[in-house]
């Protein structure tokens, strides 16, 4: 099956063309500033790389250049499948898109109002250009529905729950159970008996414990907020904080939202970049380096090894730490600095190993002896939506 698989940003779309019979990448590309001047298509083709700038007023316009890429090349599109952010209470699984689970997304978008709107608009333009192909939404809360009400429940006063549905959710679920089913394939354990931490590490991060090869818990929460420090997110805060900032400046609940999600984190601590590399070549300066950014890398990786330290307990069993995304496939630095001091825990890093692990490489990082394995497993989210595509059609057919 031939699946097109679309993540719709705000200003963007990206896209990728698989073919589910092997895998194979056929189309993968960028529509970027998406309703501005200067809109380009970034995108590669039978191996060669183009980039060329484009007329995409709205979603549907870019949409639609992909589409005439693919059709103009005589490829096909048998079914289209949708990244989307938030599913609620509702959707344990990926699900066939038809009105009433438009009307899901759409409700679901005060919960993610950065992600679920502009996902939505990609599968209604998809929906007029391309009527008669079936769309799949695929929802980054669905792996985590497994987690138990005591690790879900927030506590506040039950009735927000029960008026609002206020709970943890969780997000990348889609990396996240990827790279578990894959780590149990490369150790030659049951998925439904592995035990084991993932670490998606990227400018949006989070980690989740694994029982079973079920998500048990995660760090991100009722949004994507909550949990790590992020390349522009705070993270776990005082909930007083906030409060405090927006008393003393005198600001709306949109901008405190703004300054938390956008300003915050690595940037925000740094003031110098939420790119880690960036980050990272300053804390190997040493004395010399950017005092702020030096901090920003410690406590980044700190949190990190929290919550390893935090799942560990919770599961009580660990076969593997997984790390996974674009600094967690990346940087040798990062997972060092991470499990450094761990090995009394039974964590023990092979140096060359790690150092080996950039650029897509998958493999084992620990050494022989260590009785916990950490893995480097590259994420393929995109993959993973067209498969779960594949799937949900043919169930209907």
């Amino acid at each position: 099956m031939k699946v097109l698989v679309l993540n719709s940003g705000s200003s963007s779309v990206k896209y990728q063309l698989i073919d589910t019979s092997n895998g194979e990448v056929l189309l993968k590309g960028l529509v970027d500033r998406v309703g501005n001047i200067g809109a380009t298509n970034t995108y590669t083709l039978k191996g060669e790389k183009i980039k060329e700038d484009v007329l995409a007023r709205d979603h549907r316009e870019a949409i639609s250049l992909v589409v005439k890429i693919i059709t103009s090349n005589n490829l096909e599109i048998d079914a289209i499948g949708h990244r989307v952010v938030h599913g609620g209470h509702k959707f344990f699984d990926s699900v066939l898109i038809n009105d009433e689970v438009i009307e899901y997304i759409r409700e679901f978008g005060k919960l993610a109002p950065l992600h679920n709107p502009p996902n939505l608009i990609g599968i209604l333009a998809c929906k007029e250009i391309l009527p008669n192909t079936p769309q799949v939404a695929v929802f980054d809360t669905a792996f985590h529905q497994t987690i138990p009400q005591e690790n879900y429940m927030y506590a506040i006063p039950y009735k927000y729950y029960e008026n609002y549905r206020i709970r943890k959710y969780g997000f990348h679920g889609t990396s996240h159970r990827y790279v578990s089913q894959k780590t149990a394939e490369l150790l030659g354990i049951p998925l439904d008996n592995i035990n084991i931490i993932t670490c998606h590490l990227g400018n949006g991060a989070s980690i989740t414990a694994v029982k079973n090869g079920k998500s048990y818990d995660t760090t991100m929460g009722f949004t994507p907020l909550e949990g790590l420090m992020m390349g522009t997110r705070c993270g776990d805060i005082d909930p007083s904080v906030p409060l405090y900032i927006m008393e003393k400046d005198g600001l709306s609940p949109s901008e405190m939202d703004r300054i938390l999600n956008r300003e915050s984190g690595v940037l925000g601590v740094s003031g110098l970049s939420n790119d880690m590399r960036t980050i990272e070549e300053e804390y190997m300066k040493g004395e010399s380096g950017n005092p702020r950014a030096v901090l920003a890398f410690s406590m980044y990786c700190n949190r990190i090894k929290k919550y390893i330290g935090a799942y560990s307990f919770l599961l009580g069993r660990v076969d593997a730490i997984v790390f996974t995304a674009g600094v967690g496939e990346n940087s040798p630095l990062t997972r060092k600095k991470v499990l450094e001091g761990l090995e009394n825990f039974g964590i023990e890093i092979d140096d060359n190993e790690n150092e080996k692990m950039i650029r897509g490489q998958m493999g084992i990082i620990s050494k022989p002896s260590s009785k916990i394995k950490v893995v480097v497993m590259p994420t393929n989210e995109e993959l993973a939506i067209a498969l779960d595509t594949e799937k949900v059609i043919s169930s209907k057919v």
